[in-house]
């Protein structure tokens, strides 16, 4: 079978190529042609675009890179009508992948959508439009499965993807980590500023400004996939701050507490156990547009699926070093940390387990041979 994939971002190119491995273990002739990343390129196939040349962050900067978004869907549009796949998957990245989704359904090609859009944090008048262009929609947030069941769309919560990535990685000790990258043994706080350089810029002045605040600590920056060293070497100003690309899962398995940007990586930090302050500060005109149009009481994944506040989120002119210091001194504290791990715990009970892609490569497998 021919498998199309259009993933947009790093945690999408992470879900996507271990949605292709389980695929291939229901296809040993699958055949891939997608839009991703590097992990995906790894499993096989012919990669089109990269994630890393469409990556812009808020309404601002979109509007700002119109002409290359739409050259981006012709593009898109002519490569899948000359592929010809049996199926068309996507992954979240629904500015871009809902697009793609109407010109395919009313082109007669399967549509098959994994990793929702948020359209339950945001214009929820979307869902219409993917009732009528997504044949099969499967969902790795328990909270989403009742969300679209109440506009009268059946999907399927598979569980999350993360518990099997974070579950199957190759394991470093701790000594053989901090030896490698030049760690002292002092406890490491992890600085995940996100993986976008509008976001990074956002980020990492305002997280690094605590460095001298936290002298019997070591921060460690986690480098994206798709930055280079030299984008972050202008914000290190102090040697108790070290960097390492793309080696998140690690630094997380060795951390102590977290300052992480808010996304997919607020998550992983949770499943990794390490209590997190979780920060966001976008453009103001991004801002302003978000707060009329989004609707949720939390931006974090943690807080949202517990639906309460686990962590801490300092959003815009909240994010500022006096609060995040205080917030930081706060996860630090045994007791505070003693109540984050009991919640966490519970987190992971509510993401239903192992084997997410093997089970959305298993429906979809069947919906095609049916």
């Amino acid at each position: 079978m021919k498998y199309y994939i259009i993933a947009g971002e790093a945690s999408g190119d992470l879900h996507g190529s271990n949605l292709m491995k389980a695929l291939l273990n229901e296809d040993v002739h699958a055949d891939f042609r997608f839009w991703g990343g590097d992990l995906m390129q790894a499993v096989g196939g012919t990669l089109v675009k990269h994630y890393k040349e469409r990556a812009f962050m808020g309404f601002a900067e979109v509007v700002l890179n119109l002409s290359a978004i739409f050259k981006d869907i012709s593009l898109c549009k002519n490569d899948i009508q000359t592929y010809n796949p049996d199926v068309i998957i996507f992954i979240d990245n629904s500015g871009f992948n809902l697009r793609i989704a109407k010109w395919a359904k009313q082109a007669g090609f399967r549509t098959n959508y994994y990793i929702s859009p948020q359209v339950w944090a945001s214009r929820a008048g979307r869902v219409k439009d993917i009732k009528r262009d997504i044949d099969a929609m499967y969902v790795i947030l328990p909270f989403v499965e009742p969300f679209y069941k109440k506009h009268d769309y059946k999907v399927t919560f598979v569980g999350h993807p993360l518990i099997d990535a974070i579950a199957n990685r190759t394991q470093v000790g701790e000594y053989k980590f901090r030896e490698a990258y030049n760690l002292n043994d002092k406890p490491i706080i992890a600085l995940l500023p996100g993986s976008r350089k509008q976001e990074i810029k956002n980020m990492l002045s305002v997280m690094l400004s605590l460095v001298d605040d936290f002298p019997d600590y070591q921060f460690v920056i986690a480098g994206a996939p798709s930055q280079e060293y030299s984008f972050y070497e202008p914000f290190i100003k102090s040697d108790n701050v070290k960097f390492i690309s793309n080696k998140t899962y690690d630094l997380l398995s060795v951390s102590y507490a977290a300052l992480v940007t808010s996304g997919t990586a607020t998550l992983e930090a949770a499943l990794f156990k390490i209590p997190q302050v979780v920060c966001y500060k976008g453009s103001a005109i991004s801002y302003q547009i978000a707060k009329r149009i989004i609707t949720l009481k939390f931006i974090s994944l943690v807080n949202l699926i517990m639906d309460k506040e686990v962590v801490t989120e300092l959003i815009q002119n909240d994010f500022n070093k006096k609060r995040l210091k205080k917030e930081l001194d706060k996860i630090l504290d045994e007791k505070e940390r003693s109540k984050i791990f009991i919640n966490y715990y519970e987190l992971e009970k509510a993401l239903g387990g192992k084997g997410a892609s093997e089970k959305t490569a298993k429906l979809i497998y069947k919906s095609i041979k049916a």
